[in-house]
Order: structure tokens, then C-alpha cells, then sequence
């Protein structure tokens, strides 16, 4: 397995999920639904980035990075909810589509876990 090429493909797969994810609930419930959708998306591709930036400072080394990069791991907690309350409360966008276009890098890494098993074989 290479780590840089399956990080590759984990943003590729979830870019393709998030897309047809818009485009799907753009035709069957419209313009508002697919907004949240996307939003969600957005936030779960930035959510995947901050977690492969976290696994690259840790490294091979294991070694814990520097003590910013906890703080910031821990306000991602507070970004994502702000966010999803903002888009939710503020832009009246409904909560589902929301919630599951935050599932959108769990798609691609679950795919990408499927991928590795297969073709390890």
C-alpha cells in the first residue's frame, strides 16, 4: 500500500461521492437540499484533510506533534459545529442533508479500506 497514492484516491472518492450526492438531491428534492448536502460535503472533505494532516505530523516516527496542532484538533470539534448550526439555524437549510454530506469522507475511506482488501489479494 502506498500512503500517498491511497490519500489520493480517498479525496478523489469523496470528491466523486460528494458530487453525485449534489447531484442526486438537487433532482429528487431541489436547490435548498442540495445546498446542504454540498455544505456537509465541504465540511467533511476539510474535516478529511485536518485528519491526514494530523497523521502526517505524526509521521513514522509516532512521535506526538506539536501542542498547536492538539488545540487545533480539538477546536475542528467547535469549526464543524459552529458551521452546521450556522448552515442549519441561520441559513434554515434542513439538518439531514446536512448530516449526510458529513458522511462523505467515511464513504471514501470505507471504499478506500474495500479497495486495499481487494487488491491486495
Amino acid at each position: 500500500m502506498n500512503y500517498d497514492r491511497a490519500l489520493q484516491r480517498m479525496t478523489r472518492i469523496a470528491g466523486a461521492i460528494g458530487a453525485a450526492g449534489v447531484l442526486i438531491t438537487l433532482i429528487w428534492h431541489g436547490p435548498r437540499v442540495a445546498v446542504g448536502f454540498l455544505a456537509g460535503a465541504i465540511l467533511s472533505m476539510i474535516n478529511l484533510r485536518w485528519w491526514t494532516g494530523l497523521a502526517n505530523a505524526l509521521g513514522p516516527s509516532g512521535k506526538a506533534p506539536r501542542r498547536g496542532s492538539a488545540v487545533l484538533l480539538g477546536l475542528r470539534y467547535v469549526v464543524v459545529g459552529t458551521a452546521v448550526y450556522v448552515i442549519v439555524k441561520i441559513l434554515e437549510i434542513a439538518v439531514l442533508p446536512v448530516l449526510a454530506g458529513l458522511l462523505v469522507s467515511v464513504a471514501a475511506v470505507l471504499i478506500e479500506i474495500l479497495y486495499e482488501l481487494i487488491s491486495s489479494e
